[in-house]
């Protein structure tokens, strides 16, 4: 029997290398479609060793640039092979304004855009059972989308880090919300992850106090094994198989209020990002 097929986004990552190490100790056939092919390499080894699944590769994709990503896409398409989980774990924090070859804001692109276009161009390839899942985080809460500053700069204003990957992160749950709407008679099921403040390098400040916060803040956080479970339950569980369009904490769904649920913007931003990424599509 041909086994399920798996893609994870930065599976060479902190909390990507535990959803990878489930994913395929469940028995998949994973596709790890990560930026640095070294790490990505040396993780898939000791990947292969943990889990006894030698059925774990590596695919070059780089959010940043739309291109690679639509590049892998098509490759998946010719192959005509089903997607059974599609989990968007990569992600980025820029420490400053970096433009990309497609004149987004670097972090956009990562966090929002590039998972877009991939699950986007992934859903022919989908049908009842599979599961999409986008690592958010608590910040979407404080997120802000003024358009058209959000693809081209992140934020109205000077550059600043946190309210741009906040603003990224209210996209990508927008997104879930909106896509799993569309997508619901199809049987796909979209849900979001919120992981917790997780002790990855996603959170270096790159300043003179960061080894006091390790030593002070580090220790009170969650591990990359900690939080990753919340998007582990949401790929592999069978109830979390049955609910779709959820915010979901520490393994369970979260309420969102309407604000979110009918936020003003929502159509808005999938119509602005539908005419960014059309000519990939």
């Amino acid at each position: 029997m041909e086994k399920k097929l798996a893609i994870i986004t930065g599976a060479d990552g902190g909390m990507g290398t535990e959803i990878t190490r489930a994913v395929a100790s469940a028995g998949y056939r994973v596709m790890m479609a990560c930026y640095d092919i070294p790490r990505a390499k040396a993780k898939r080894e000791m990947l292969i060793k943990d889990t006894g699944n030698p059925d774990i590769e590596i695919r070059f994709v780089d959010l940043a640039s739309l291109k690679t990503v639509a590049d892998f896409a098509e490759e998946m398409l010719s192959s005509g092979e089903h997607v059974d989980l599609l989990m968007n774990n990569a992600g980025t924090m820029e420490t400053r304004r970096i433009i990309t070859e497609d004149g987004l804001e670097r972090t956009v692109s990562v966090n929002y855009v590039g998972p877009y276009l991939l699950t986007r161009k992934l859903l022919p390839l989908m049908g009842k059972g599979s599961r999409v899942v986008n690592m958010v985080s608590c910040t979407y809460a404080i997120g802000k989308l003024d358009f058209p500053d959000f693809f081209q700069k992140g934020k109205k204003g000077s550059f600043w880090r946190i309210p741009i990957y906040s603003n990224t992160k209210l996209a990508l749950t927008l997104f879930t919300i909106e896509l799993s709407r569309r997508v619901m008679e199809r049987g796909i099921a979209v849900n979001a992850a919120d992981p917790g403040i997780v002790s990855t390098d996603i959170i270096t400040m790159h300043a003179w106090f960061d080894p006091l916060t390790d030593i002070f803040f580090r220790p009170f956080i969650r591990t990359p094994k900690q939080g990753a479970a919340t998007a582990i339950s949401l790929l592999l569980d069978e109830e979390a198989g049955k609910r779709s369009g959820t915010l979901n904490v520490s393994c369970h769904p979260k309420n969102l209020s309407d604000k979110y649920l009918h936020h003003r913007q929502i159509a808005e931003l999938w119509e602005r990002t539908e005419a960014i990424v059309r000519k990939w599509l």
